[in-house]
């Protein structure tokens, strides 16, 4: 099933959250976990917020999973 698919988060943007992308349609900006698994429900795909970070088939852009806000310069 998820093999086929691709899900990108992308990285952290300068106002916070992530960008999620399922074979290249935006679902929307993540601020946590759960946003990724309700976006990725919305798309068909049921699975956990505890479980989204252990899936191979989700590509964690620029950081992992445990960053949502923009690096500050400094």
């Amino acid at each position: 099933m998820a093999g086929s698919i691709r899900v990108i988060v992308h990285p952290p943007s300068p106002t916070g959250g992530r960008r999620v992308r399922v074979d290249g349609e935006i679902l929307g900006l993540a601020h946590n976990l759960a946003d990724v698994a309700e976006f990725l429900r919305r798309a068909g795909l049921e699975i956990d917020p505890s479980e989204v970070v252990g899936v191979p088939w989700i590509d964690w852009r620029g950081v992992g999973p445990e960053r949502w806000e923009a690096e500050t310069g400094g």
